[in-house]
């Protein structure tokens, strides 16, 4: 294997405590993440970027990655790219992939917070939800992975998690929910430290913060949009439950 080019990769997906994992794993001392954690690197995703090659990629993101540790970096848009998938096969065929999936409903709702406060959303979610096909169409080059309008499509796991399992071994993928680091955060980076195959230090997660933490006053999904959602989602649940695990069908009783 290659030196200095990452050995694991966060990909995903966007508002499901990514930050939050990176920040856990910085702290280990047998793992070495690229920095600075914004930007991300999006190196396979973005084309210019990744035409400039690998060469670039290993230089700007892992030249001074100790040649002992187990080197990471996180771009949490990889998920949504088929094409992403395909480049790090193609490169880093060996990598592992963690991919912290969160009820796609409430990422769906956090996503439309987050885009409210940083400005870039106006309507109210419904409405939202209602353009999201057209604004996609119409996104300007400058938003064009940022994508603050991708509410629903975000949360169709199964369809974009497809293009990694047909191209990595299924030990290679990670997939967990953001239930669990909710619930029992130490139990959860136990579980992401053996699949790193690093020390067990479960404790690194206390005092790292909230994750996805709103700004403002709390808001709540209207009752009536929520069922519509779950419904619209039924079935991607259940495709992502016979593709990654049993693990996911709470969502299905939701």
């Amino acid at each position: 294997m290659p030196k200095k080019l990452p050995d694991f990769i966060i990909g995903g997906a966007p508002r499901s405590g990514t930050t939050w994992l990176y920040r856990v794993l910085d702290l280990h001392p047998q793992i070495y993440l690229a920095k600075p954690l914004q930007p991300e690197p999006k190196f396979f995703l973005v084309a210019d970027l990744y035409r400039r090659g690998i060469q670039y990629y290993q230089e700007t993101w892992f030249a001074e990655a100790p040649p002992e540790k187990m080197a990471g970096e996180k771009s949490t848009n990889y998920l949504e790219s088929a094409t992403t998938a395909m480049r790090i096969q193609e490169h880093l065929p060996w990598v592992k992939l963690i991919f912290i999936l969160r009820e796609p409903v409430e990422r769906a709702f956090s996503n439309y917070l987050w885009s409210k406060t940083n400005k870039m959303e106006n309507e109210d979610f419904e409405t939202a939800l209602a353009l999201e096909q057209e604004r996609e169409r119409s996104l300007p080059p400058r938003l064009r992975f940022a994508r603050p309008h991708a509410y629903f499509s975000r949360g169709l796991y199964a369809d974009l998690l497809a293009p990694f399992f047909a191209r990595f071994p299924r030990t290679n993928i990670l997939c967990l929910p953001l239930d669990l680091l909710a619930e029992a955060p130490q139990a959860f980076l136990e579980r992401v430290h053996r699949f790193l195959e690093v020390e067990l230090r479960p404790r690194d997660c206390a005092g790292v913060g909230l994750i996805n933490a709103a700004e403002g006053e709390p808001q709540t999904i209207r009752p009536e949009t929520r069922e519509r959602l779950k419904q619209a989602y039924a079935d991607a649940n259940r495709r992502l439950v016979d593709l990654v695990g049993e693990e996911f069908r709470r969502w299905l009783d939701l």
